[in-house]
C-alpha cells in the first residue's frame, strides 16, 4: 500500500530560492521511516522581494508595520506559487497532498534576547488559499517557548532516515549557516549550529564580482587564506559556547566581517578565509562534541562547492566525507523534505523536536495548522 504524500517548502538563510518537495512517507516493515522524494522544484525569488528579506535578515528594519505585513502576504503568495509548480511538474492534483509543511522565511531570530524569539514570515492562510491544501506552518515558536532555540529541527528526521548502529556518522548542512546533527551509533541524538557557511561568502562574492554566490568555489580558490584575518573572526565568543546553540544572518553579516577586516586584504584572499572559517569551525566543533565520527554526509547548496568540500576531507582525515546523495537523499532538497517530514508529524500529533538537539524542556508537537 503507497503512503502518504506530503509537501515541504523551505527559504533557508541565504534566502536564495524556495525549495519546494513533494515527498511520499511511509513506515517500513521494519517499523523504519521510509522517505521517497517523487518531485522537487526551487522558484527563484522575485529580486526586490530576496533584497528586502536579506535586509531584514541581518538585521535591518522596515519602515512599518504595514510594510512588514504586505511582506508576509507576498512572501506567502510566493510559497504557495512554489507548491503549485511542483505539483504541476510532479502532475499531481492538490488533492493528492495529505498537507503542506511551511517553513517561511527566517527575518529575525534571538534565542539569546531576554525574551527569546523567531520571526518566520509568509502568510500560511494565502498558502492554503491559492493550493487548497492543509498547511502546516509557524515551527520553531513552540520550542522556544518551551526554553528552546527552535532550531536546528530536521535531526530526528536525520536520524530516521540516516542512522546507522554500525558508525557514528553526523550530517552537515551547509546553507547560510553550518549546523551539525550527531548520530551516534548508540545514545541521544545531538545538534548545533556552528556558524557561517555560505551567507558571508555569497555576501563577499556578490559585491566583489557581482555574481549571486561563488559558483563551484572558483573564486575562492584563486585566494590565500589570511592567517591573521582568520584568527580574528574566530576570536567571536559565539564559537566558544557548547550546545544547544543557534544562529543566523543577524549575527554573522556584513557589519560583523567588516568589524574584523584591515585595510589591503585581497577580496579573493578574504573569500577563501570564509572558507577556511567554515571549515575550521565544523571540523573543531565535530571533534570536540563527536570524535569517534566515522563518515559525514552533506547536504545543503555547500555541497556543490568542491573546494569547500576537499578542504573539510582535509581538515577530517580520519573520517569520510561524502553528499547525502550516497545513501538516498537529495542533498539540495533535505531541508524541504524535513518541512513535509514536520507537518506529517503535526497531523500525527507526534513531537518534532529534540530536546536534546534545541535544548527545549521536552518534546513538543510544533506547528499550527491551517485547515483546507
Amino acid at each position: 500500500m503507497p503512503g502518504e504524500l506530503y509537501l515541504g517548502l523551505m527559504s533557508g538563510t541565504s534566502a536564495d530560492g524556495i525549495d519546494a518537495a513533494v515527498v511520499e512517507f511511509d513506515d517500513g516493515a521494519d517499523g523504519r521511516l521510509q522517505a521517497r522524494l517523487v518531485a522537487a522544484h526551487t522558484r527563484p525569488w522575485d529580486p526586490a522581494v530576496r533584497a528586502r528579506l536579506v535586509w531584514l535578515g541581518q538585521g535591518g528594519a522596515l519602515d512599518s508595520l504595514d510594510e512588514l505585513g504586505e511582506l508576509d502576504a507576498q512572501v506567502g503568495e510566493a510559497f504557495a506559487a512554489a507548491a503549485l509548480a511542483v505539483l504541476a511538474q510532479a502532475g499531481l492534483p492538490p488533492a493528492a497532498i495529505r498537507a503542506i509543511g511551511s517553513h517561511g522565511q527566517t527575518v529575525r531570530h534571538r534565542p539569546y534576547a531576554a525574551h527569546p524569539f523567531t520571526l518566520q514570515i509568509g502568510d500560511a492562510g494565502r498558502i492554503v488559499e491559492r493550493t487548497g491544501i492543509t498547511t502546516v506552518a509557524d515551527f520553531r515558536r513552540r520550542d522556544l517557548a518551551a526554553g528552546g532555540h527552535g532550531a536546528p529541527l530536521l535531526p530526528a528526521l536525520h536520524h530516521a532516515l540516516l542512522h546507522a548502529a554500525e558508525e557514528p556518522r553526523a550530517v552537515l548542512n551547509l546553507g547560510g549557516i553550518a549546523n551539525l546533527t550527531l548520530l551516534p551509533a548508540h545514545g541521544p541524538v545531538r545538534g548545533f549550529d556552528t556558524g557561517p557557511a555560505n551567507a558571508l561568502m555569497d555576501l563577499w562574492c556578490h559585491e566583489h564580482t557581482g555574481r549571486p554566490y561563488d559558483e563551484a568555489g572558483a573564486w575562492g580558490a584563486t585566494g590565500q587564506v589570511d592567517p591573521a584575518l582568520l584568527e580574528r573572526l574566530l576570536e567571536d565568543p559565539w564559537f566558544a559556547q557548547p550546545p544547544p546553540k543557534s544562529s543566523g544572518r543577524e549575527h554573522f553579516q556584513r557589519r560583523w566581517l567588516a568589524a574584523r577586516l584591515q585595510p589591503g586584504l585581497r577580496p579573493a584572499d578574504v573569500q577563501a578565509t570564509l572558507r577556511a572559517l567554515t571549515v575550521r569551525t565544523v571540523a573543531e566543533a565535530l571533534r570536540r562534541e563527536q570524535p569517534d565520527t566515522r563518515r559525514l554526509l552533506v547536504c545543503g547548496g555547500g555541497v556543490h562547492n568542491p573546494v569547500l568540500l576537499q578542504a573539510l576531507a582535509e581538515a577530517l582525515p580520519e573520517l569520510a566525507v561524502q553528499s547525502t546523495a550516497a545513501f538516498g537523499l537529495d542533498p539540495d532538497h533535505v531541508e524541504a523534505m524535513g518541512f513535509a517530514w514536520l507537518a506529517r508529524q503535526t497531523l500525527r500529533g507526534a513531537p518534532g523536536n529534540l530536546a536534546s538537539v534545541t535544548g527545549a524542556a521536552g518534546p513538543r508537537v510544533l506547528g499550527a495548522v491551517y485547515p483546507a
